[in-house]
């Protein structure tokens, strides 16, 4: 079918509908809407299946805008295309209380699938939708019921191309061979500071080549059919495919071809020439041609009966599939099967000592054996990490229905795929590597915590228990910078039973992210028969051990393989005579959102003499230790050695909790004033306030 002067039109009125938004808003990206609208409008009418009045239909084809600066394009589609979006968003572009931000983000525009705008992280995301929709297809379809049958597509540009995230994305899915994989590369040459040939002079198919993907080149954005074309051929191929198409910035401006059309408006004279260019009324702003409008109206009706043909298959499917058709509803939907946490293991101190990365491993296994839609891996290091490990049994080419990933040593591109699976939905995706590398995963996680997305990453060896590996290895900041971020739920859990109990929580959350935090040392199980129930960590803290008698005169405050240098303490003080209360606090955020009359029951104000014990940096312990309060802790990097000689050389000790205590309390230790270290020790700054 071939492209019509109708067709132009609605390329022109997509590219119009974006410079105005811009303009209105005196901010934003005209270029790229100018130059890849001809792209974009081949895609949505020619490939992209889906319902605009039903945005989250599950087997809808996914867009990704990676180059989420050039927002107002996928705003006009969407408006276009017939979405809840209408023009008077269109004119409320970039302003307060709009549904039209100046980057998309999910779950405020319908219809976007991804919050971009960090370039990379939407070409990542597109990989972990397609991981999801290979993994969900190969798990539930039938013959003859080809019930979960999609394709990924996202329009990326050379920003994304730059980023390193996108070379570790773009390795993993060309080892997966990921063939429902599409992505439109604007190849305009332009950056937001000059011509790309300042930085960027690589052979961009050749590289994709090398990564196992099927590469093309369209020589002309304008050429509708060309891109057509390459399309359809990408479709053929069994691999993921990355289509070059050389546009024009800014195409039909008086700045076409250059940066100064990247991220500013055009202006109110260049304005008027470009819609003279395209034969338009130089005055009018934010038209909608009726002609345009009625050809649109098609989509919808398209999508609502793609939509009620794929219901309807759903219900065969079903009927014939009753067991499966349960599991892929309740995946879909979000929610977890009844007795998903049956497995789940409890200990007892008779189980000898247990590191919480152990304890983890067995729940994450037993997990797994109730919740099958659980899909995700380690930067290789799932040995480590005590996640599933067999070669046989994980997610390859020719065996999508495996639910273990090998994500390789690609931290960035696992944080961001993470991220797209829950995007995509039907499935609950984790992943894990060490802590200390949570850092190369920070952009990724602060984006689910924006997006409330339900991702579990399972960080361990979460401290300077890490041992020979030395500093670079031991994390002391990266506890501290989770916390930081708005909407994730950071749980450092205390023993074997809180860390199950870590993951109930995580399991249960629907709407951000958790980060469960695991020590790589062995450590007693407490006795629950004989300290607060374990419940507690729901609460986010809980009186683990109570003053024998009493109120207490001081509270020890400690989160993970701290707590139990915490009770050894309590042990050490009882018999000096010190009323002292262990609190354990694996979770400051759960803390944080209980009422008032919960956390002062756990943390009295009456009683200000704490001792806070945590194996990383004493920031944001004030709220806790308050201002007659102490830190043991590592406000320093770590040291090289067995991880017993580290945390005494640090200061990280029994003896260093109970000194500080007594001083508190007046009853000797000699430590010096507010705000001072402990002589001879690295950490342990006390009197925060």
């Amino acid at each position: 079918m071939s492209y019509t002067d109708l067709d132009h039109q609605v390329v022109t009125t997509i590219r119009m509908l974006s410079v105005d938004g811009v303009q209105a808003a005196n901010s934003g990206h005209p270029g790229l809407p100018l130059g890849a609208a001809p792209m974009a409008y081949v895609l949505w009418s020619r490939f992209l299946r889906f319902n605009p009045r039903a945005p989250q239909w599950a087997n809808r084809d996914r867009f990704v805008l990676s180059a989420g600066h050039g927002s107002m394009l996928l705003y006009s589609m969407l408006h276009l295309f017939g979405y809840a979006l209408p023009l008077a968003e269109l004119k409320r572009f970039r302003q307060l209380g709009s549904c039209t931000p100046g980057h998309p983000e999910h779950g405020l525009t319908p219809g976007v699938e991804a919050t971009t705008g960090p370039l990379g992280q939407g070409f990542a995301n597109g990989v972990g939708m397609a991981m999801a929709e290979a993994f969900l297809a190969a798990s539930y379809n039938r013959p003859g019921h080809p019930l979960i049958d999609h394709h990924t597509y996202a329009l990326v540009s050379d920003g994304d191309l730059m980023e390193g995230i996108s070379a570790e994305a773009a390795s993993l899915a060309g080892h997966l061979k990921l063939g429902k994989l599409i992505y439109l590369y604007d190849d305009n040459d332009i950056s937001l500071d000059g011509p790309t040939s300042q930085a960027f002079t690589e052979n961009v198919t050749e590289r994709f080549d090398a990564y196992g993907w099927h590469t093309q080149r369209v020589a002309d954005g304008n050429d509708m059919q060309a891109i057509e074309d390459a399309i359809h051929a990408a479709h053929a191929d069994d691999r993921p495919s990355l289509i070059a198409v050389k546009t024009v910035i800014g195409f039909g401006s008086p700045q076409q071809g250059t940066s100064k059309v990247h991220g500013n408006p055009l202006g109110a004279e260049n304005m008027r020439a470009t819609k003279q260019h395209y034969g338009l009324n130089p005055d009018a702003t934010f038209e909608v041609p009726p002609t345009v409008s009625e050809h649109l109206a098609q989509f919808a009706a398209r999508g609502a009966q793609l939509e009620a043909e794929w219901n309807s298959a759903f219900e065969h499917y079903a009927q014939a599939f009753s067991s499966e058709g349960q599991q892929l509803q309740l995946a879909l939907a979000g929610e977890l099967p009844i007795n998903w946490d049956v497995s789940l293991p409890s200990f007892t101190s008779e189980d000898g000592e247990m590191a919480t990365r152990q304890a983890s491993g067995k729940a994450l296994l037993a997990l797994k054996s109730q919740v099958p839609w659980m899909f995700g891996g380690s930067a290789d290091l799932a040995s480590s990490n005590e996640m599933p490990t067999k070669t046989d049994v994980s997610f390859q080419p020719g065996s999508y229905n495996y639910s273990n990933i090998w994500f390789g040593v690609r931290e960035h591109a696992m944080g961001a795929a993470l991220n797209g699976m829950a995007l995509h939905g039907g499935v609950r995706p984790y992943g894990g590597t060490f802590l200390t590398f949570s850092d190369y995963m920070r952009g990724s996680i602060r984006l689910a915590a924006l997006s409330e997305l339900p991702v579990v990453y399972v960080f361990t060896h979460d401290s300077i228990g890490v041992g020979e590996d030395g500093p670079t290895h031991q994390p002391v900041e990266q506890a501290a910078a989770l916390r930081a971020i708005p909407n994730l739920v950071v749980l450092r859990p205390g023993d074997a039973n809180e860390s199950v109990m870590a993951w109930k929580i995580a399991m249960e959350r629907t709407h951000g992210p958790t980060a469960l935090l695991f020590c790589r040392q062995k450590l007693p199980v407490f006795d629950q028969d004989k300290v607060g129930s374990v419940e507690g960590v729901r609460q986010g803290a809980y009186t683990l051990i109570d003053a024998e008698s009493g109120q207490p005169e001081l509270i020890l405050i400690a989160t993970g393989s701290e707590l139990a240098l915490a009770v050894e303490a309590h042990g050490q003080l009882a018999k000096q005579g010190v009323r002292a209360r262990v609190v354990s606090l694996p979770s400051w955020e759960l803390f944080e959102a209980q009422d008032q009359a919960y956390r002062d029951g756990v943390l009295p104000p009456t009683v200000r003499a704490r001792v806070a014990i945590e194996a990383g940096v004493s920031q944001g312990w004030h709220r806790w230790i308050g201002d007659q309060g102490a830190f043991v802790g590592v406000d320093r990097f770590g040291a090289s050695g067995p991880y017993k000689e580290v945390y005494k050389h640090l200061g990280v000790t029994v003896e260093h909790a109970v000194e500080l205590a007594l001083h508190l309390l007046g009853r000797g230790g000699g430590t010096g004033g507010g705000g001072e270290l402990v002589p001879g020790s690295a950490s342990g700054s006390e009197g925060h306030s």
